[in-house]
Formats: C-alpha cells, sequence, structure tokens
C-alpha cells in the first residue's frame, strides 16, 4: 500500500470514529432525557397524589394516623386555658373467674381474704360488694380507675383472676371544682349532666377534639365561690347553697357552684343526689330580692316619678282575707329608698298595686321569669308562674302584690343572676352562656328598663349595702350593691313552713361601672353562734358575699379604689334611720 493510499484509509478511520462518537453522545444525551423525564413524571403524579390526598381525600391511612395522635376525648379548659377535664391512659381492674379455665374459680385465696387485701389497696371500696363479686362466676370491673403504683401493688398479689387492662379514662384535675358545670364521664365514655353531656359530639369528633374547648368559667373564681358557700353551710348548718357569678355585659358564667358537690373522678359515685344542680334546676321562691325588680318596673312605667313619696307602713296591708306583714315596725310611712333598705313587705306591696298586675307580669316575663332559664347545661328547672289572674286573664291583686316582694314566684338562681345584670347595666337582659364570649361576638340581649331607670337602680342597690340590710356586703373599695333575701320554703300551717329559710343575697360590682353579679343561696340556714343566732340573708349570705368579692375582685381586673364611688348624694336626705331585716 502506497503512502497515498495509507493516508486515505486513516482519514477515513478517522470520520467513522468520529461518527460512532458523535452517534453515542447523542444516544447518551437523549437517554439522560428519556430519564430525566421519566423521573419527572413520577414526581409529578406524586405530587398530584399528595395534593389528591391533601385537599380532596380523607385517606384511611392518613386518618387512622392523625386520630391514634389524637387524644379518643377532647379536652375542657376554663377560660384561660387551665386544664379542667382531659383524658388519659390508665388501668381497670377486671375480675376473671375463667381466667385459667372452665373449672372452678381461678382465685387462689378465698373471696374474704382476697377482698380485705383490695381494700388495703383501694380504702375507701365496699368490701361487701367485692366479696359478692368475687364469689360470682361472672367476669365483671372491680375497679374502673387504677394507678400504676395500684395496678404493681394488685399484681403482687399473684392472683390470675385480677386482671388489669389499660383503658382511656377522663380525668379531672380540679376534682370536684365545677362537678355541675363539666359533668361526669360514665364508665362507657358517655358524657352526662354537664357540659360532658351537652359537647359530647365535639369531644368525640376527630376534627374537633385536637382543640380544647375554652368554657367561660374562672377556675381561680370558681374555687373562692365553692370555698365562701361551703365555710357558709358550715357556719350555719344549712342543707346546701348555691352560687353563681355573671359578666353583666356578656353573659358569661365565670362561676357557678351547688353544694353538697361530687367528685367526677369517681363515675361510681356520680349516680346519686349531689348530682342535682341547684342553680339551674332547683326553683326557690327567693324573697325581697324581687323588690328592686318592682321598683324598677314602677320607676320605668312612671308610677315612682317622686322617691321622696311617702306610704303608711306601721300596720299589715289587708287584701282579700290576706295579710302582707314586715318583719319589724318601721315608723308610720316609709318611702321608696327606705322602703328597699328596710326590706318592706308592706310598701313594696303598695308599688306594685299602683303598677298593676300587667305591667309587673310583663317585667317579670321581659326578665325570662316564665321560662327555663337560659344556659347549655341540660337540667334547667322550670319557673312556678303564677296562675293567679282576674278576669281579664291578668294577675289577680294579691298575686301582683305578693310576686313583688318574691312570694308566689319560684325561679333559680340563674334567673335572680341574669335579672340583676339587667337591673344594672343599662337595662339590657341577656342570655347566660357556659362559653366563652369573644367581646366582638356578644349577644344583643333585650331592653327592659330604661337606662336612665338602671341608673337610678344602682344607687338604690348601692344605698342598700351602704345603709340597709346589705351591709355585711360592703367589701371596703369595691362599691358593692345588693339586696337580701330570706323567705319561708313552702309547707306548714299557712302554706310556708316558718322554721325553713332561703337566704338570698343577689350582689353587683363595682356599682360606679358594674362588671360583675353576685348569687348566694344557703338553703335552710340555722342560727348560730357564727350568725349570732340569726337566720336571715343579713347574717348569712351577706357576710359570705362580702368576703367573696375581696378574694374575686382583682382576679377579674376589679381592684379595691376607695376614692371612688358612685354618687347618692341625692338620695341621702331621703333616707332616716329604721331597723333592718
Amino acid at each position: 500500500m502506497n503512502a497515498l493510499t495509507a493516508s486515505a484509509a486513516i482519514a477515513s478511520g478517522r470520520v467513522r470514529l468520529a461518527n460512532v462518537r458523535q452517534r453515542s453522545l447523542v444516544e447518551a444525551k437523549v437517554r439522560v432525557l428519556v430519564v430525566a423525564a421519566l423521573f419527572a413524571f413520577v414526581g409529578l403524579a406524586a405530587l398530584i397524589r399528595i395534593a389528591q390526598l391533601g385537599f380532596f381525600e380523607d385517606a384511611p391511612e392518613r386518618r387512622s394516623l392523625t386520630e391514634a395522635l389524637l387524644p379518643p376525648r377532647g379536652e375542657i379548659t376554663d377560660r384561660n386555658g387551665f386544664p379542667l377535664a382531659r383524658a388519659f391512659p390508665a388501668y381497670a381492674l377486671w375480675y376473671n373467674p375463667k381466667a385459667l379455665g372452665e373449672k372452678g374459680s381461678s382465685l387462689v385465696k378465698s373471696p374474704e381474704e382476697v377482698a380485705k387485701a383490695l381494700l388495703q389497696i383501694f380504702p375507701d371500696a365496699d368490701y361487701n360488694d367485692l366479696v359478692r363479686r368475687l364469689k360470682s362466676d361472672k367476669p365483671s370491673y372491680l375497679r374502673r380507675r387504677v394507678m400504676p403504683e395500684e395496678a404493681n401493688r394488685l399484681y403482687a398479689l399473684g392472683e390470675p383472676a385480677l386482671e388489669f387492662p389499660r383503658e382511656n379514662q377522663r380525668y379531672y384535675p380540679q376534682g370536684s371544682l365545677g362537678a355541675h358545670v363539666l359533668g361526669y364521664v360514665d364508665g362507657e365514655g358517655g358524657g352526662h349532666v354537664g357540659m360532658e353531656q351537652v359537647l359530647e359530639k365535639r369531644l368525640l369528633d376527630p376534627a374537633q377534639r385536637g382543640t380544647p374547648i375554652a368554657l367561660s368559667i374562672d377556675m381561680r373564681v370558681q374555687g373562692a365561690l365553692e370555698d365562701e358557700l361551703g365555710r357558709g353551710m358550715m357556719e350555719t348548718e344549712a342543707k346546701g347553697a348555691a352560687g353563681v357569678i355573671l359578666d353583666v355585659d356578656t353573659g358569661e358564667v365565670v362561676a357557678l357552684a351547688s353544694l353538697p358537690s361530687f367528685n367526677p373522678n369517681r363515675s361510681d359515685m356520680a349516680y346519686n343526689d349531689l348530682v342535682f344542680n341547684k342553680v339551674t334546676n332547683q326553683v326557690y321562691e327567693l324573697g325581697s330580692t324581687f323588690k328592686p325588680f318592682t321598683v324598677a318596673a314602677a320607676i320605668d312605667d312612671g308610677v315612682i316619678t317622686d322617691l321622696s313619696v311617702r306610704y303608711p307602713s306601721n300596720r299589715p296591708l289587708a287584701i282579700g282575707g290576706f295579710q302582707i306583714r314586715d318583719s319589724h315596725n318601721f315608723g308610720a310611712s316609709l318611702n321608696v329608698p327606705e322602703a328597699l333598705i328596710h326590706s318592706s313587705n308592706i310598701v313594696t306591696a303598695q308599688v306594685a298595686d299602683k303598677l298593676g298586675g300587667p305591667a309587673l307580669k310583663r317585667t317579670m316575663a321581659a326578665l325570662g321569669m316564665n321560662e327555663r332559664p337560659y344556659i347549655e347545661l341540660p337540667a334547667r328547672g322550670f319557673p312556678l308562674w303564677p296562675r293567679g289572674t282576674d278576669k281579664n286573664g291578668d294577675w289577680a291583686r294579691i298575686t301582683t302584690m305578693t310576686v313583688s316582694y318574691g312570694h308566689g314566684i319560684a325561679v333559680t338562681p340563674l334567673h335572680l343572676a341574669a335579672g340583676y345584670s339587667a337591673l344594672v347595666n343599662g337595662g339590657i337582659w341577656r342570655p347566660a352562656t357556659l362559653y366563652k364570649v369573644d367581646p366582638a361576638h356578644v349577644a344583643a340581649g333585650r331592653r327592659v328598663f330604661k337606662a336612665s331607670t338602671s341608673a337610678r337602680m344602682r344607687q338604690l342597690l348601692r344605698m342598700i349595702v351602704v345603709d340597709g340590710t346589705g351591709r355585711s356586703a360592703n367589701a371596703q373599695g369595691f362599691r358593692v350593691g345588693g339586696k337580701t333575701g330570706s323567705a319561708e320554703k313552702p309547707g306548714g300551717k299557712g302554706g310556708y313552713n316558718r322554721t325553713s329559710l332561703i337566704a338570698t343575697f343577689a350582689a353587683a360590682f363595682p356599682m360606679d361601672k358594674p362588671r360583675y353579679v353576685v348569687v348566694a343561696m344557703l338553703d335552710e340556714p340555722k342560727g348560730t353562734a357564727a350568725t349570732s343566732f340569726q337566720r336571715t340573708a343579713a347574717w348569712n349570705t351577706g357576710p359570705i358575699v362580702g368576703r367573696l368579692i375581696p378574694r374575686i375582685g382583682p382576679l377579674l381586673g376589679v381592684v379595691p379604689d376607695d376614692s371612688r364611688d358612685i354618687d347618692i348624694s341625692d338620695l341621702s336626705p331621703l333616707v332616716g334611720n329604721g331597723k333592718g331585716e
């Protein structure tokens, strides 16, 4: 091969090699593009599926994972976020008589010995009930909530028939505090009585149970209310007590207590009479606490235009064979401020007589006294609305007079608290609520009294505490206003039992700009050394309110201030001296 031929062959080989390299490079680029496109497609498909699951579908896998991370029942808190009810894992004590087979009992020791051993672990258990269950061939729960240390002691007993499976339990960190507000959860996981029953669906809903539900209750205020009511019960040997604190502008229930109470952590102890809520479910004749409603209605209606006008007061008022009396002789005559200060039935009845049955009936209905109390709780008592009517269907004259001072009509303490809120907040009645209220979404309510009438009633209620039957509630610096009420309970001769009283104090503070209403009630208080052997509200529920307000005021943003007060200088000249209730 000559040089020319060899050179041509080399050049041709180089061209082929270049072509091969070019094709390989193109093929490599195509493969990379195909792989990249494949990855992009897979990634895009994954993103689309994720978006589909996130926005359009509730995948069972994702749903079960989310639910597994949620508590089995939602949490309830007070208005400040403190836990009132929450779920937690615990042990239960289960008796399985067939743990070692079908033949014979699985107990190592006798039922009596095992029952005694269980009493060492659970001192509050019933020995006879334990023996009965342990002798039975039926499996059953011996205890629904067992702490880990208790489970260890049970294990050490060495009894195969005693099993302690793990279960989710409802726990109330504050014990019996606010029990009638919260209610309880039974052994099957169902809510009863209080907000546990009201919120049942929401507390169990996976979409909502991860978010705590805030109630209007303030745990600190609730504790103070229960403490002071309990002290009042003990000092007067009363059968029971009830109390409620309302925000006058929103209707929020800041505290609500019915004593004696119960421990919702013991669901087996909840099925008894203690779950009955005296604040919302029991109706009472609340006596003289109704007198301010009568006076306000008369002012609003133009019946009272001059507070200096005097009414006869030195003899019983005879109406249709019935006599209206006062607890004391307050002199020949009283004007309206004096009648409120000394709590005169005789003068209040005369004011109501001038006002008339239709007007007083309208006012009481506007205050909701003819309906069940407005609140979320399931147990709400229906008032005993007067039926004594004349030929026109209005209240008869005697009915009007007795209702004016709180007899012949029975309502719950919550009715009274809502009515006093309207009396002092400018005249607007609002329904009570146990939900924390956004200030921007307060219920509109309805007008019952003119704003000017409400302003006058604030003065009169303050005067009752400064100069009248409410002096024992006059907490220094808090400008308290209010009214006592001591009513005989129905029964006995003449329709009433003179030895059994309902003693009530309805108050508001601070009266120069009211923010809260406080109602305290004692059921059948006795005259004791602590009350100078007196049974009336001036001596027992008045002091409860007088001790309570200084405790709760600073917690609610109301600090004592002796330099401020509501101006009652125009009323002071109208008031003489006299005996109080």
